[in-house]
């Protein structure tokens, strides 16, 4: 009995010295003093910045001779460096690759978590699984808003609405998508993912190679009118500008990727701008086919190599890799698309088309790599014609504007404290995003996974030279729907 007593009594203190050390992790203060603050706002820099943390909010922002530093705050000197908000992709997937292999059984917790915090160590420190997630995803997302579970944050796309037998092509678990086969019951699945408070609803409006059955319209139509019965924005997957205009006329909130047959037109941009849809271009899509076949040097990449599981790598270095995807005609049509939706992105961009950010990272094939894709999605976009301070803000303030998270996106008083010091300007080289010193997530450090050397002003990016290439060889003619 004496034994037991001493045992609650050690018990009741090391329960009481948890506690206190989380309630002094929530009053601690850090400050952040002497860099160049990106704010996400598309403001211009702000030199020798001081940012003050307090737990996870921010509590003041601004020039070092206005920011009064607290007392016992814990200063950090980030002199020379560059601080800019964690990325925001709103449109990437978790649990659908297991082992460099698309799985049915992938959508586990540990495996959900393992990318989870591969995203969060390359910056990206919120997400949206944009469909194909089981109903775990709601488990992890209570677990992350109460402050038990760490990596990036989650935002539920759930389940999403495919075609029975088409899209999405992907080996899943029967409750990971939905597949109506009538308007009434996608309207009563909608009903059902409803109730588990999703932030966003998906469709697939594809055909696959034109060799499936693509959704009718009607299907997506019912999920649109009945996902804003229940204020919840509908997200599309989408290649073709006649899908677009369609999903646009019914009123999508999200085309979730480029179009990529055609060049986008009037009529899609002004449908656009009177609904105010939103764009997310996904160039990572159509580059995953040939990305790695045509970097000879990527095993020389450390900061790609990082976030690469040992299947992959072996699969990538395989002797005939390169000849295989080289002679597969799909991939010409991919690096089509992928130059089309380039060219369509710079047209809604100039047109002030709602812009967001996103990947497919996480998805099928395993080239596109949670962490890694999102810093080379922004090469992209700024290769596509966008400033490095434009192509920050999509990614920051954009991705959080479309979600509705209020309290992200931007490094300003009362925000979360979601950040990245870098050591060198992205505003030099976007490239330098991935000169990664800290991350700061809900004003916890969070070593960075990999980081990479300063790249040089002007330094040309990969795929520049493909990209003027194909410029040329794109017209009128619709390519096919081949790169999902």
């Amino acid at each position: 009995m004496r034994r037991l007593t001493v045992l609650l009594f050690l018990l009741s203190i090391f329960t009481f010295s948890v506690s206190w050390l989380h309630a002094a992790d929530a009053d601690a203060v850090t400050v952040l003093k002497g860099a160049r603050l990106i704010d996400g706002t598309g403001a211009p820099p702000l030199e020798n910045a001081v940012i003050v943390i307090k737990g996870t909010k921010i509590t003041a922002v601004g020039p070092a001779d206005k920011v009064k530093v607290p007392k016992n705050a814990r200063v950090v000197d980030v002199t020379g460096r560059t601080i800019i908000p964690g990325l925001f992709s709103a449109h990437s997937h978790v649990g659908v690759i297991l082992h460099g292999q698309n799985r049915e059984d992938a959508y586990t917790r540990d495996n959900v978590l393992a990318q989870l915090d591969q995203y969060e160590q390359y910056g990206v420190t919120s997400i949206v699984a944009l469909g194909t997630n089981r109903d775990l995803i709601y488990e992890i997302r209570a677990e992350q808003r109460a402050g038990k579970l760490g990596g990036a944050t989650i935002f539920s796309g759930d389940r999403g609405y495919g075609v029975p037998g088409g899209a999405p092509p992907l080996r899943l678990a029967p409750d990971q998508v939905y597949r109506p086969t009538s308007p009434e019951q996608a309207r009563q699945l909608v009903d059902e993912a409803a109730a588990r408070h999703p932030d966003i609803l998906k469709v697939w409006v594809d055909d696959v190679f034109g060799q499936m059955k693509k959704m009718d319209p009607a299907i997506y139509q019912a999920v649109i009118d009945e996902g804003h019965k229940h204020h919840l924005k509908v997200a599309a997957h989408v290649f073709y500008l006649a899908d677009a205009k369609g999903l646009v006329a019914s009123n999508i909130d999200v085309l979730a990727h480029s179009v990529r047959d055609l060049p986008v037109d009037q009529e899609l941009i002004a449908m656009m701008k009177a609904k105010g849809t939103y764009y997310i271009p996904t160039f990572t899509v159509d580059q995953s086919f040939y990305y790695f076949a045509d970097r000879s040097d990527w095993r020389q990449d450390s900061f790609l190599m990082a976030g690469l599981t040992p299947e992959v790598k072996t699969l990538f270095s395989a002797p005939d890799y390169k000849q295989k995807v080289d002679a597969n005609p799909i991939v010409a049509q991919c690096r089509l698309a992928w130059a089309q939706a380039m060219k369509n992105y710079k047209t809604l961009h100039d047109a002030g088309i709602k812009l967001a950010f996103g990947t497919d990272s996480g998805a099928n094939p395993p080239s596109r790599v949670p962490g890694f894709a999102e810093h080379n999605e922004l090469e992209m976009m700024v290769q596509a014609g966008i400033t490095p301070m434009e192509a920050l803000t999509i990614a920051t303030h954009g991705s959080a504007s479309l979600i509705g998270a209020k309290d992200r996106g931007t490094i300003v008083k009362g925000k979360r404290a979601d950040l990245i010091v870098l050591a060198a300007n992205p505003l030099d080289n976007i490239s330098n995003t991935k000169t990664m010193v800290t991350i700061y997530h809900n004003g916890r450090e969070v070593k960075p996974r990999a980081t990479t050397k300063a790249a040089v002003l002007g330094e040309p990016l990969f795929g520049d030279d493909l990209l003027q290439g194909f410029s040329a060889a794109l017209g009128h003619s619709p390519i096919e729907d081949v790169c999902e």
